[in-house]
C-alpha cells in the first residue's frame, strides 16, 4: 500500500515536472492564434517601392532578418528600412532562393544556380555553381523552380532533373518523365513527377512511393507535414489530399471546398496549429488542422493581388506573401484585428452589442452585423435612415439610440423606427434618482427623454443651457460639462427642465492649472488634469484630491481622454495613442500599453470609442473602421528587437555590414576620407513606420542622440582617433535592443604621421646646418659689401656737395631775378599810385574847367579877362596833353599781369573791359572809384559786375573778389 502511494506520488511529480518543463520551454508562439474575428493588418509594398518586377516566387530570411525575394527581375533585399536588388549571371528571374546558416543565399535561375555571398566589403556577390557543368548539360538545365537544404546537401530541382551540390561537386539524377516540384518536409525530401508519382530522396537516389497514383494526374504546389506520418498536399486543381499510410485521400473540409474553387499554388505551416494555403484566384486562407477556415484575405480585404505565388513566415511569426503583382506583409502575430474598408466601415465613434447585434457608429451612418455568426466574408450593413454623421449608439434602458446628426434615432432589430427629436446630438446618459428618465446633449444644449408605457419619447429642452459637447457626466447632484477649457457644474430642478444654478471651473486647484479630462469611474465621477484626480466635495463646495486614482496614475503617459469598460478596466488616451488599466483587483490594475502601439494616429481624436464585451473582446474605434483585441492573448511574448549597423560608407567605398557574418573587423580610413555615412536596420517588420533608433559615436560625443525615425547618420572633419559606433532600435512596443557596435580609425594626416615628424627633425636639422653656412657666407659677403658701400658712400656724398653746391648757385640766381623783379613790381606799383594821384588831379581841373565856365565874364574889364582866357586854357592843356590814364593801364597790366593771364586762360570768353573791371576790383576800388576810372555810372558799374558774375559762372552766394583772389 505505501509502495502504491509513492508510486502515485512520484507519478504526480512527474506529470508537474513535464508541465513545467512544456510551460517553460514552449514558445511562446505556442499560446498564440489566428483569430476569426477581423482582419490582420496587411502592409503592401509595389514594385515601384521595391523597384523590380512584378511576380515574386519565393521568399527566406537570413539569421541578422534581412528578407530576401525571388523576383522577375533578380534578388531582393529588404532589411526594414531599405529594398537592394542583385542580378545572377545572365538571368533576371530568380524563380526560388534558401538561406543557410553561413549567410550565402542559394537561387535558381533560367540555365543558372549558384549563390550570393557577402564579399569583404559586404556586398553581395553572385558566384555560379552551374557553370562547372560541360556546355551540354549548361544548356538544358531549364528553369529552376525549387532548391532544397537537404542534410548536408544544396539540392537544385528543375522539370528535367534535380543537381545536387555537395563539397563543391554536383552530382545530377535525371526525372523519370518529368518532375513537376519537390517538398521538404521537416525531415523528408520528396519530388513529383507527372508518371513516377511522389518519389523520395533519400541516400542520393529516389525512391517511388507506392499507393499514391490518385495524385499522379494533379499538380502539387505544396506539401506540409501536419503530424507524424500525416501529410497535407495542395494541388493546382483538384484541391487538397491528406497523404498517410501510403494513401491520398481528398481532405473534405472548408478549405478544401475553397481550394477546388480557387486553386493553390502552395501552403505553409503556421505555428505548428494553421496552415496557409495560397491560391490562384482569391488570396489566401488560414485554417487549423482540421480544415476550418479561420481567417480569408484578398483584395477586397486589403491584398493587392489576388494571385498568391508564395508564403512564409518569418521570425517573429508574421506572414510574407509572393504576389503575382507584388509583395504583401500580413500581421498574423498582432493582438489586434481591423474592421476596415473591406467591411463597409469608415470613421468609428461608437460601438455596442445589442440582441445579438453589433452596432457601430460612423461618418457614414449606423452599421450593423449579427454579433453570433462569422465576420469572415459578410460586410456591416448599414442601418435605413441613419446615413449622416452618427456620434454615438447607446443602450439606454434597454433600449438602443443613435445620436446623430439627423438627431436621436431609435434602432430595433437592424431599423430605424423613430427619431424621437430632430435636433442633431452627441449622446445620451441616464439620471440618477429619474429610473424613467434620461438626458441628452444636443448641438444647442440637453434635453430630456423619458420611457413611458407607449415608448420612448422626447420631454422637454432644459432651459438657461445653450453649451453642449459629447463630455459630459450626471450625478445625484449635478450635471458636469466640459467644454473647452471649462468645466461647468449645473444644478436641475426637481422637474428637469430648469437649472438652479451654473457654476464655470478653469481649474481644480491652485496648484494645477487647467482642466484635464472629466469620467464616471466606479460609478463616481473623477475630474483630471495633468494625471491629478479630483472628487468634488458637495459639503465643502470645493475638488479635493483622490490620492488612490493619482497614485494609480503616477506612471501613466499625460493622459487626455479616460473611460471605464463593463470589465472596471480603465483605458486612457495619451499624444495619439492608448493604453489600458485591465482591473485584477481592488483598486489593483495591471498596465496594458504596447500591444496599441500599433494604433499611433489611428484614433479618433475627442472620441474615445471603447466596447468592452468580454475579455475576449474589445472593440476600438479607429479614423479608419475598428480594431479587434482579445486580452486573453496577451501572454504573447514580444522579441526583443534588433538592431543593424546596415553600411558604413566613406569617400570612394561603402562597407555593408548588414550583409557581413563577422562585423568585429576594425576599419582604418586615411585622414581625407574622415567624412563617415552609417545607416541603420532593425528586422522589425511590425509597425516600421515607429520603428526608432539612437546612436553615440565614442571619440567624437558622450551622449546617446535622441530617439528618431532617422535612419541614417553623417559625421564630417573627424579627427584622427579610434571611434566605436553604437546604435541602439526600439520597436513599437518601445522595447530596446541591445547594443550594435563597430569600430574604424581614422589616421592622422600624412604631415602629422610619425614619420612626418621624424622627416620634419630632419628637415629641422638640416635647415640649421644650412643656416649656419648661410651667416658665415653672409659675414663674408657682408664685409666685402661693406667696402664697397663705403667707397659708394664716399662718391655718393662727393656728389652729392657738389650737387648742393650747384642747387645753392641756382638759389642765389633765383633770389638775385626774385629781388630785381620784386624792385621792379614796387616800381610799377610806386608808378601805379603816382597815376592815380595825376588822375584824381585831373579830375579836380576838370572841375574848375566847369567852374570857370559857369563865371559870367562880362562883367570882367580886358585885362581881367586876358588873363581868364589864358588861365583857362592852360588848365585845358594841363588836362588834355595828360598821358597818365594810358600809362596807368599800362602799369595795371603790368602789375596784374599773372592774374589777368590766368583770368584769361580760364575764361576765354572774357572781353578786355571785363579784365579790367576785374582787375579794379582786386584792387578793392569801390564802385564810384570804378565809375570814374571807367567812365561810367555807379548804376553801369553795377551791371557790368553783374554780367562778368554770370560769364564766370558764380552762384549768389560765391564772393566775386573772394573767387579773384583764389585766382591769383
Amino acid at each position: 500500500m505505501q509502495t502504491q502511494n509513492s508510486k502515485k506520488d512520484h507519478d504526480i511529480k512527474l506529470v508537474k515536472l513535464i508541465l513545467i518543463y512544456i510551460l517553460l520551454c514552449l514558445p511562446a508562439s505556442f499560446f498564440g492564434q489566428v483569430k476569426k474575428i477581423g482582419l490582420p493588418l496587411i502592409k503592401n509594398y509595389t514594385r515601384t517601392e521595391y523597384k523590380g518586377g512584378t511576380q515574386n516566387w519565393d521568399i527566406d530570411q537570413d539569421k541578422n532578418g534581412n528578407l530576401y525575394f525571388g523576383n522577375n527581375d533578380g534578388l531582393l533585399q529588404f532589411d526594414g528600412s531599405k529594398w537592394n536588388k542583385y542580378k545572377a549571371k545572365n538571368s533576371d528571374a530568380i524563380k526560388c532562393l534558401k538561406v543557410d546558416s553561413s549567410g550565402k543565399i542559394y537561387v535558381g535561375c533560367y540555365n543558372e544556380f549558384g549563390y550570393f555571398k557577402a564579399n569583404s566589403k559586404g556586398k553581395l556577390e553572385y558566384f555560379s555553381i552551374s557553370s562547372s557543368l560541360d556546355k551540354k548539360t549548361l544548356g538544358i538545365i531549364d528553369f529552376i523552380w525549387k532548391i532544397h537544404l537537404y542534410k548536408d546537401e544544396v539540392v537544385f530541382q528543375s522539370f528535367d532533373r534535380i543537381f545536387i551540390y555537395k563539397n563543391n561537386k554536383i552530382k545530377i539524377i535525371n526525372a523519370p518523365k518529368r518532375f513537376q516540384f519537390s517538398f521538404l518536409t521537416k525531415s523528408k525530401l520528396y519530388i513529383q513527377d507527372i508518371s513516377s508519382g511522389i518519389l523520395e530522396y533519400k541516400n542520393g537516389k529516389l525512391n517511388y512511393l507506392k499507393g499514391l497514383n490518385t495524385l499522379n494526374n494533379s499538380e502539387i504546389w505544396g506539401m506540409v507535414e501536419l503530424e507524424k506520418n500525416k501529410i497535407l498536399a495542395t494541388t493546382l486543381d483538384k484541391g487538397l489530399f491528406i497523404i498517410t499510410n501510403n494513401q491520398a485521400v481528398s481532405w473534405n473540409t472548408e478549405a478544401n471546398t475553397f481550394i477546388k474553387k480557387n486553386g493553390s499554388l502552395g501552403c505553409v505551416l503556421y505555428k505548428n496549429k494553421y496552415i496557409v494555403i495560397n491560391s490562384v484566384l482569391d488570396g489566401i486562407i488560414v485554417c487549423d488542422l482540421n480544415g476550418n477556415i479561420m481567417q480569408h484575405i484578398d483584395r477586397t480585404k486589403g491584398l493587392q493581388n489576388n494571385t498568391v505565388l508564395t508564403s512564409f513566415i518569418d521570425k517573429s511569426n508574421n506572414l510574407w506573401l509572393g504576389l503575382d503583382n507584388g509583395i504583401a506583409y500580413v500581421n498574423e502575430n498582432s493582438f489586434l484585428t481591423y474592421f476596415g474598408f473591406s467591411y463597409n466601415l469608415g470613421t468609428v465613434y461608437s460601438s455596442v452589442v445589442h440582441k445579438g447585434n453589433l452596432y457601430v457608429a460612423t461618418n457614414q451612418g449606423v452599421f450593423y452585423h449579427p454579433w453570433n455568426t462569422d465576420f469572415k466574408e459578410d460586410s456591416f450593413r448599414l442601418i435605413e435612415g441613419t446615413t449622416t454623421q452618427a456620434w454615438n449608439v447607446q443602450v439606454i434602458s434597454g433600449e438602443l439610440i443613435c445620436a446623430s446628426n439627423k438627431g436621436a434615432l431609435l434602432i430595433q432589430n437592424g431599423k430605424m423606427i423613430k427619431n424621437l427629436d430632430p435636433k442633431g446630438y452627441y449622446g445620451f446618459k441616464s439620471i440618477p434618482n429619474h429610473p424613467n428618465f434620461f438626458i441628452g446633449a444636443n448641438y444647442n444644449g440637453f434635453s430630456v427623454f423619458e420611457k413611458t408605457s407607449s415608448g420612448m419619447k422626447f420631454r422637454n429642452k432644459i432651459e438657461d443651457i445653450d453649451k453642449s459637447s459629447n463630455s459630459f457626466e450626471i450625478d445625484k447632484e449635478y450635471l458636469w460639462l466640459k467644454k473647452d477649457q471649462y468645466i461647468h457644474q449645473i444644478a436641475l430642478n426637481n422637474d428637469l427642465r430648469t437649472t438652479k444654478s451654473i457654476k464655470t471651473f478653469t481649474q481644480f486647484s491652485k496648484k494645477n492649472m487647467g482642466v484635464g479630462s472629466l469620467q464616471i469611474i466606479n460609478n463616481k465621477v473623477f475630474f483630471q488634469s495633468n494625471n491629478i484626480f479630483y472628487t468634488y466635495s458637495t459639503t465643502q463646495g470645493t475638488f479635493l484630491e483622490d490620492a488612490i486614482m493619482t497614485n494609480i496614475f503616477k506612471y501613466i503617459p499625460k493622459i487626455k481622454k479616460l473611460t471605464e469598460d463593463t470589465n472596471g478596466n480603465l483605458w486612457y488616451f495619451y499624444d495619439e495613442s492608448m493604453g489600458t488599466l485591465i482591473k485584477v483587483g481592488n483598486n489593483k490594475y495591471k498596465h496594458v500599453i504596447t500591444p496599441f502601439s500599433s494604433l499611433t494616429g489611428k484614433l479618433v481624436a475627442n472620441y474615445m470609442s471603447i466596447n468592452t464585451i468580454d475579455s475576449k473582446n474589445t472593440f476600438i474605434g479607429l479614423t479608419d473602421g475598428l480594431a479587434h483585441y482579445d486580452a486573453t492573448l496577451e501572454i504573447k511574448s514580444i522579441s526583443k528587437p534588433i538592431a543593424h549597423i546596415r553600411s558604413f560608407t566613406f569617400p570612394g567605398d561603402t562597407i555593408y555590414l548588414g550583409n557581413k557574418q563577422d562585423e568585429s573587423m576594425k576599419y582604418e580610413l586615411p585622414y581625407d576620407s574622415n567624412q563617415v555615412k552609417f545607416t541603420f536596420s532593425s528586422p522589425c517588420y511590425e509597425n516600421l513606420e515607429n520603428i526608432e533608433f539612437s546612436y553615440q559615436l565614442e571619440g567624437f560625443g558622450e551622449k546617446w542622440s535622441a530617439w528618431s525615425n532617422n535612419t541614417i547618420k553623417e559625421y564630417t572633419n573627424l579627427k584622427e582617433g579610434n571611434y566605436k559606433m553604437k546604435v541602439k532600435a526600439r520597436n513599437s512596443f518601445k522595447i530596446q535592443s541591445g547594443e550594435t557596435s563597430f569600430e574604424f580609425r581614422v589616421t592622422p594626416p600624412w604631415y602629422r604621421h610619425y614619420s612626418a615628424y621624424l622627416f620634419y627633425l630632419l628637415i629641422a636639422s638640416g635647415l640649421v646646418y644650412y643656416i649656419r653656412f648661410r651667416i658665415r657666407m653672409k659675414i663674408r659677403k657682408n664685409k666685402y659689401a661693406e667696402t664697397l658701400e663705403q667707397r659708394r658712400l664716399y662718391l655718393e656724398k662727393e656728389t652729392k656737395i657738389r650737387l648742393e653746391q650747384y642747387k645753392l648757385e641756382k638759389e642765389i640766381e633765383k633770389l638775385e631775378n626774385d629781388k630785381l623783379q620784386m624792385k621792379l613790381l614796387s616800381k610799377d606799383k610806386e608808378l601805379v599810385n603816382n597815376t592815380l594821384q595825376v588822375v584824381k588831379k585831373n579830375k579836380t581841373l576838370n572841375g574848375i574847367i566847369q567852374r570857370l565856365k559857369d563865371i559870367n565874364t562880362s562883367s570882367f574889364d580886358e585885362a581881367a579877362k586876358t588873363q581868364f582866357t589864358k588861365l583857362n586854357k592852360s588848365i585845358i592843356k594841363e588836362v588834355s596833353t595828360d598821358k597818365s590814364w594810358k600809362d596807368l593801364e599800362k602799369h595795371l597790366k603790368n602789375v596784374h599781369f599773372d592774374f589777368l593771364k590766368k583770368l584769361k586762360e580760364k575764361h576765354p570768353t572774357i572781353t578786355p573791359r571785363e579784365m579790367d573791371l576785374s582787375t579794379y576790383l582786386l584792387m578793392n576800388m569801390s564802385t564810384k572809384e570804378i565809375a570814374e576810372f571807367m567812365n561810367i555810372s555807379t548804376g553801369g558799374v553795377d551791371l557790368a559786375r553783374y554780367r562778368l558774375r554770370k560769364k564766370l559762372e558764380l552762384n549768389q552766394k560765391e564772393n566775386l573778389i573772394g573767387y579773384f583772389m583764389s585766382i591769383k
